[in-house]
């Protein structure tokens, strides 16, 4: 049993800047890559950003250059830092995980398989 607890969201003004954080807990932990989707009212769940244990990136178009993602690994953290931040940043964003099952689907040659997520929190860019 995985438990993802985001923290730091909250109401910004465009342009500011947030950091959210995301503690995995569980019995026998063991987590391959993490990430951040989001999802606005009446919007399609979007997947905003993962990190692979190693550190490797990726990040959707319409955040590259003013989010980062990083991990602490020691503690089982994931965090995400955004800036410049505009309305249509405007979301619940949620933290996910990469369990082992998921790592083993992703060895076979299959994309992120997220077995674990966070009950969200919300971000709101409103001036």
């Amino acid at each position: 049993q995985v438990q993802l607890v985001e923290s730091g969201g909250g109401l910004v003004q465009p342009g500011g800047s947030l950091r959210l954080s995301c503690a995995a807990s569980g019995n026998r932990l063991r987590l391959n890559a993490m990430g951040w989707f989001r999802q606005a009212p009446g919007k399609q769940r979007e997947l905003v950003t993962d990190i692979t244990p190693d550190g490797t990136t990726k990040y959707s178009d319409s955040v590259k250059g003013r989010f980062t993602i990083s991990r602490d690994n020691a503690k089982n953290t994931v965090y995400l830092q955004m800036n410049s931040l505009k309305s249509e940043d405007t979301a619940v964003y949620y933290c996910v995980a990469e369990g082992i099952l998921g790592a083993l689907k992703r060895a076979r040659g299959a994309g992120p398989q997220w077995d674990y997520w966070g009950q969200g929190t919300q971000v709101t860019v409103s001036s």
